[in-house]
């Protein structure tokens, strides 16, 4: 923000030559008949100085008419001009990008989860470590919103103090374009009553020419002093638009300087306070999650071991209670004993029907060679 209001008085002054460096001129006040003009915002000292500036007015000078309250209106230009800087926007770009990027830093620490008992482990372990790589990037953009925001803070305090000087300017200027205006219409309502309606009783009364011209010129005089008195009084409107404006601007710097101190001395020890207690929580919560994923393991161990253990016991109970060898194998082994006895003494008796019929075959036989051979003996033929 700019530093010329410094150097500026607010103290209002009066010149009929704004364009010279003068001494300040003593001027007498005068006793007359005022106008009805509203003056309320004037000090009496200041009401003293318009009636002696009012007198000093001279309509016939050009020059004078011209440069009329030009001073106030040129320093009313560049306070303009100055306060046009000062109400531009503060860039806070910079803070909300950096805040953004700590918000998607902060928004989530999911990981992949790695299946397995011995997972249960590892995960834990590789997930505290990216959470503290996150964490400690996500300080490192807070500092820097931190350095940023308190550069911005002091800006926004100079700017606030240097807005109080500048809406004192503001009111400087406008008690001085309204103590112009004042003491214009002032003289415009005295040379009017006075002068003017002399010149032109005058002129009515001699009929002559020149006293016609010169009353006219005194009063074009009157209406180009009006018109500039009128011109005064925009200047003086735009003064009392600025006073708003400036608080309006002021007040805007003020919220923000509040809210930059908030989110110094509040919101980011808050983050970090965060960040601690989410480590943490995340601690804590992978302990449990590991101390329950071993439970569960532990229990389910059990489970299959009583399994077991009732199938063994079960088993060992069968067996202690079943005999040397089975009932069923004791008659199974009778009964083929029993067959085998049968088919035994079956083929015992056919070898013996068999050796019979041999022998009884073998007599035969026998008998018959005896037979054969007796014949053969007594040479005569069988018959």
């Amino acid at each position: 923000m700019s530093n010329d209001f410094q150097d500026m008085s607010t103290a209002p002054t009066l010149t009929l030559d704004p364009f010279q460096t003068q001494e300040e001129k003593k001027v007498p006040a005068a006793e007359q008949q005022d106008p009805e003009l509203d003056d309320s915002i004037l000090t009496e000292e200041e009401r003293r100085m318009v009636d002696a500036f009012a007198q000093q007015i001279d309509l016939t000078n050009s020059t004078l008419v011209l440069q009329y309250g030009a001073g106030t209106q040129k320093k009313m230009a560049d306070f303009s001009e100055s306060a046009l800087d000062n109400v531009r926007s503060k860039d806070l770009g910079e803070v909300g990008q950096l805040l953004s990027s700590v918000v998607t830093e902060l928004k989530s620490f999911d990981e992949e989860e790695e299946k397995g008992f011995l997972g249960i482990f590892k995960k834990a372990s590789n997930k505290i470590e990216s959470m503290k790589a996150k964490y400690a990037k996500a300080e490192t953009n807070v500092n820097e919103i931190v350095k940023v925001l308190e550069k911005h803070q002091v800006q926004l305090m100079k700017d606030t103090a240097l807005l109080d000087k500048m809406y004192e300017l503001n009111l400087t200027y406008f008690k001085e374009l309204s103590m112009y205006i004042l003491a214009g219409k002032k003289k415009l309502a005295e040379v009017r009553n006075t002068r003017l309606k002399e010149l032109t009783e005058k002129a009515q009364i001699s009929g002559l020419p020149e006293d016609a011209q010169a009353a006219r010129d005194l009063d074009a005089m009157c209406n180009r002093f009006e018109k500039k008195v009128h011109d005064l009084e925009l200047t003086r409107m735009i003064s009392i638009q600025t006073a708003p404006q400036i608080r309006l601007v002021q007040n805007n710097d003020t919220q923000m300087v509040e809210k930059i101190q908030s989110t110094i001395v509040n919101t980011i020890p808050l983050w970090k306070s965060q960040m601690v207690l989410a480590l943490g929580v995340e601690h804590s919560a992978q302990a449990a999650e590991a101390q329950r994923q071993v439970t569960d393991m532990t229990n389910e161990l059990l489970k299959k071991n009583a399994e077991k253990l009732k199938m063994s016991t079960l088993e060992t109970a069968k067996a202690s209670e079943r005999g040397i060898v089975d009932i069923e194998t004791l008659k199974a082994t009778n009964e083929s004993l029993i067959s085998t006895l049968d088919e035994v003494m079956t083929i015992q008796r056919e070898g013996r029907e068999k050796r019979q019929a041999a022998e009884a075959e073998l007599r035969n036989m026998e008998q018959e060679l005896k037979g054969k051979l007796l014949q053969i003996q007594g040479g005569q033929p069988s018959a």
